[in-house]
């Protein structure tokens, strides 16, 4: 008997003999029918557990991969992500004092002054008047200050600024790549852990206003002085050879996450706790992911030197090179919280029968209300009734898809895709009440309705 249970538990209860089992018989092929269940059920939830950890550790490295292969590594996209910069008060500010400050430079107001000193005592001014011509040297470089900074912000506020950014940064995407990747050839604009972004066509703009405007100084800026700083920073090369690895991953990463997340959902004995244990370990590691980028945010802000850039220009940088991989961070998190919820809700929890109740209660009132007033479903809404399993699933998968269809999707995209879903949900289920027998015994559609089985028994 033991050994017959122990080949097939799922055999019937007889013994070798094919007599029915004892009493006590029957209690020990039930016993270790349990046991093997049990036995089963925890190496099903041990490689559900593990595959579901392996999941949630990859899921930051997953977004990071993402974005590296979408934004870091591609040009187009590269100069997509930094345009806003161009428009950003805090980075014209910064070209607009460097240039300012480079022009100025190129003017040696105690020099004017001398002269001007040379000159009145050269006319026989009185000696009071020549002691003091040396004090308009401070006079002269803040009139001199004013007048260029009005002419730069014009340029870098004017519509060819952006477009001049965009080309700028284009031609810098490879230092970019070669600073967090350490890949790339040496003909980039890289030294030092620095990315500088040549705005020549502006400086040129600046020279021939201030030129045509008197400043004839204005046109002597030198090359090097063409340059601005865009990043510098010793603490993002730390993390090259990580980089390195994710962009060569780029996209399969993200797709293992989720290969591996399912097939620890399928594995689990519970099919509703898997998918909850997967959506609360992701969703705990996007905000982890959160926290390092902020944490990284402060730590390159600390690192730029005053000099090269003024800590909100680098700020609006730092905040505008991360958003897509903030946005995605958010988004998983989005993802995860309503698997949690939906998982909760489909429970056997008291809150969750309640919602499951109210919300049947609502739509099938509804659907009968409309079946009342001549807009009865019929077959098509008795179908429905039937397949309320397959419907369901198909609503909820085709959101599904969406999202992993949408190019780059948002919170607020996730949020939109959920309130389709959840109204198109809703709507399947009045169709099918529309269909259903009213109160009183009726359908709804006017035909015979069956006859009612007796108790204890069930409509065939």
């Amino acid at each position: 008997m033991v050994e017959n249970a122990g080949r097939d538990v799922d055999g019937p209860a007889r013994s070798d003999g094919g007599r029915p089992l004892s009493v006590g018989e029957r209690a020990e092929y039930e016993r270790l029918r349990s046991a093997a269940t049990v036995r089963h059920d925890r190496l099903r939830t041990a490689g559900a557990s593990v595959l579901l950890l392996v999941a949630a550790l990859l899921a930051p490295l997953g977004v990071v991969a993402a974005w590296a292969d979408t934004t870091v590594s591609d040009t187009d996209r590269y100069v997509e992500t930094v345009a806003p910069l161009a428009t950003d008060p805090a980075v014209q500010n910064m070209v607009i004092d460097r240039l300012t400050n480079r022009v100025v430079s190129n003017v040696n107001a105690d020099q004017v002054a001398a002269s001007l000193a040379d000159a009145v005592a050269k006319t026989g001014a009185p000696p009071i008047v020549v002691d003091h011509t040396d004090a308009l040297a401070g006079a002269l470089k803040a009139a001199l200050t004013s007048a260029v900074h009005q002419v730069v912000q014009g340029v870098v506020t004017s519509d060819q600024f952006p477009q001049v950014w965009e080309n700028a940064n284009r031609r810098a995407h490879a230092a970019v790549v070669k600073v967090l990747t350490g890949e790339g050839g040496r003909a980039v604009q890289a030294k030092d852990d620095t990315i500088v972004l040549d705005i020549g066509p502006i400086v040129d703009s600046v020279q021939n206003r201030l030129v045509d405007a008197g400043f004839e100084k204005a046109g002597r800026i030198p090359d090097v002085d063409r340059q601005i700083v865009l990043l510098q920073t010793d603490k993002l090369t730390r993390a090259r050879d990580v980089m390195r690895l994710l962009g060569i991953l780029g996209l399969w990463l993200p797709v293992a996450v989720v290969a591996l997340a399912a097939l620890g959902v399928w594995l689990a004995p519970s099919h509703r706790a898997g998918l909850m244990a997967a959506g609360i370990g992701i969703g705990v590691m996007m905000v982890v992911l959160l926290v390092g980028l902020a944490v990284t945010r402060q730590i390159y802000l600390d690192s730029v030197p005053p000099d090269a850039q003024p800590r909100d220009a680098a700020a609006a940088i730092y905040d505008t090179l991360v958003r897509f991989l903030r946005n995605s961070a958010l988004t998983g998190l989005t993802i995860a919280v309503i698997i949690v919820v939906a998982g909760y809700l489909y429970g056997p929890g008291r809150g969750a029968r309640a919602i499951r109740s109210g919300a049947a209660h609502a739509t099938g009132a509804t659907g009968r209300a409309i079946a009342r007033v001549g807009l009865r479903t019929g077959g098509p809404g008795r179908l429905l009734d039937r397949h309320r399993r397959l419907t369901s699933g198909i609503v909820i998968g085709a959101g599904a898809l969406a999202l992993a269809l949408w190019n780059s999707p948002t919170p607020s995209s996730v949020a939109l895709v959920l309130l389709i879903v959840v109204v198109a949900l809703a709507a399947l289920s009045v169709v099918a009440a529309a269909a259903t027998p009213s109160p009183d015994g009726r359908p709804s559609d006017g035909a015979a309705a069956p006859p009612a089985a007796p108790i204890g028994q069930t409509k065939p």
